[in-house]
């Protein structure tokens, strides 16, 4: 097998320091055997969109290219992030197609193809990431790149039904089926794409995980559970500690105990529900009041967003109703900040933490959760409350499944985390602790490199008008294409 390539919105280049854990994963999968990392620059070029910029670290080629203002606005504000990002959240209420931003976005897509094509090598593998570049393997297969083409959804699957009310849904989800591999984070993400290609793609469903395109063309699809790097947090965390910023949480709180949420600002994190949760606890255990403060730390995305600005005020508001209703002279009940914090100190935050809150609406995986597992004190570890609706609550069984729609349930369950006793949260812990060890985040694209390096072989059909057709092997689904 050749060189890795992987393709994704964004590079995680040599100079930035931001990079996060899926960064470091593809960054080490890149240096094992050589490799290519192409994406955006994130630079906005105001003449055209193309320009192209390469740079060398090690044996990894990192090569972006600048988009033009409108293109970006097509690709990346609008069909993404305006129509693919809520559709895939399950929101059509806040889906907003337009032709134009469609247009847009298959414009860029073509724009990456066009680019990267002539970069490839027969044997190369080809990793793409996410959302935005759905459609990126058939424009690739329609300017004759034969390799072998993996991709990885890192956010939810839908609902056949939700998907089929996107205009165009077969045209966009043709990209599928010109992939050998198509991955996503659970088996029920799984089963809901089986749906989609057997009600409304045009194709079947030939066996679990094998499925067939509307133009007999064959691939692979499978669940591959997204991590972290187990060790390298539980290291942070035992560390931060003695950070200034830690030391001067510890103190504030005044011997109380943490509840902590950290989420990006985004209407698909349940935190409107999560303060009402919050606020229901107060109001249902008054004898634990001002036992406890909610830290809630939710970095504003996508502020130009209308929603997101309605989703900023709707907290805002909420907090100071809370407090105002239930604070103390001594005690804030709800502290709530709209700015990032070095992974370290974050690492630092849930380890102080009695009481970890990752109740989304609806989450691909949410590595928050596994996060705060790895930051516990094995000694005396906290509480996970966690949400039936994020891909993690397939893994982590340990932790106590709240249902955010069900303020009163989220209200008990604090209470409850509260009162657990030493014994009962370290057996919770350990267990996901221990599973999280061993499917950190090297066993994850490692587990997906494998499976796409079996999918078999691709050859060019018959017909050239078609896509190339799928050889199949006669080897059985890989074990780590299936749940643990």
């Amino acid at each position: 097998m050749g060189r890795l390539v992987v393709v994704s919105n964004r590079v995680a280049l040599p100079e930035e320091s931001r990079a996060g854990g899926l960064a470091i994963a593809l960054l080490d999968a890149l240096r094992e055997d050589g490799g290519l990392w192409f994406g955006w620059s994130g630079k906005i070029d105001p003449h055209a969109s193309g320009r192209m910029h390469e740079q060398q670290d090690g044996n990894i080629t990192f090569v972006t290219m600048d988009l033009s203002a409108q293109d970006h606005e097509d690709y990346y504000n609008g069909f993404a992030n305006r129509t693919l990002w809520p559709l895939l959240h399950f929101r059509m209420d806040l889906v907003d197609y337009d032709r134009d931003t469609y247009a847009g976005y298959q414009v860029v897509n073509a724009l990456f193809a066009g680019k990267l094509a002539p970069m490839l090598r027969e044997d190369d593998l080809v990793w793409i990431h996410d959302y935005h570049l759905i459609p990126l393997a058939r424009l690739l297969r329609d300017r004759g790149v034969k390799c072998r083409i993996g991709f990885f959804l890192h956010v939810p699957m839908p609902s056949s039904d939700l998907l089929a009310a996107l205009p165009s849904h077969q045209r966009l989800f043709d990209g599928f089926s010109s992939c050998d591999l198509v991955g996503f984070q659970t088996e029920r993400d799984l089963e809901r794409f089986q749906d989609y290609v057997r009600l409304f793609g045009g194709g079947r469903v030939i066996e679990r995980g094998l499925l067939e395109a509307p133009n007999g063309r064959r691939f692979r699809a499978g669940a591959f559970p997204i991590s972290i790097d187990t060790p390298r947090i539980a290291e942070l965390a035992r560390d931060a500690v003695a950070k200034p910023g830690v030391k001067r949480l510890t103190a504030s709180l005044s011997r109380r105990e943490l509840a902590i949420g950290v989420d990006r600002l985004d209407y698909s994190k349940g935190l409107p529900e999560r303060f009402r949760g919050f606020a229901n606890y107060l109001k249902r255990y008054p004898q634990q009041r001002g036992k406890l403060t909610f830290l809630q730390i939710a970095p504003v995305s996508r502020g130009g967003v209308a929603e997101y600005r309605h989703l900023r005020s709707e907290l805002e508001q909420l907090s100071g109703n809370i407090n105002g209703r239930f604070a103390e002279p001594d005690w804030t009940p709800v502290r709530y900040v709209n700015r990032n914090y070095p992974h370290a100190t974050l690492t630092g935050f849930y380890r102080l933490a009695r009481v970890g809150l990752v109740t989304p609406l609806r989450d691909g995986m949410n590595l928050v959760a596994k996060e705060y597992v790895a930051a516990q004190d094995p000694e005396d570890p906290g509480v996970l409350l966690l949400s039936p609706f994020a891909g993690a609550a397939r893994e982590l069984d340990g932790a106590l499944v709240v249902n955010p729609y069900d303020l009163d349930g989220t209200g008990d369950a604090i209470a409850r985390a509260m009162t657990m006793s030493r014994d009962e949260r370290r057996e919770r812990w350990e267990g996901m602790f221990r599973y999280l060890q061993t499917h950190d985040i090297t066993y994850w694209r490692r587990s997906y490199l494998q499976a796409l390096r079996e999918t078999g072989d691709v050859e060019p059909a018959a017909d050239s008008t078609e896509r190339p057709a799928y050889r199949r092997r006669k080897t059985d689904l890989p074990r780590d294409m299936r749940h643990h």
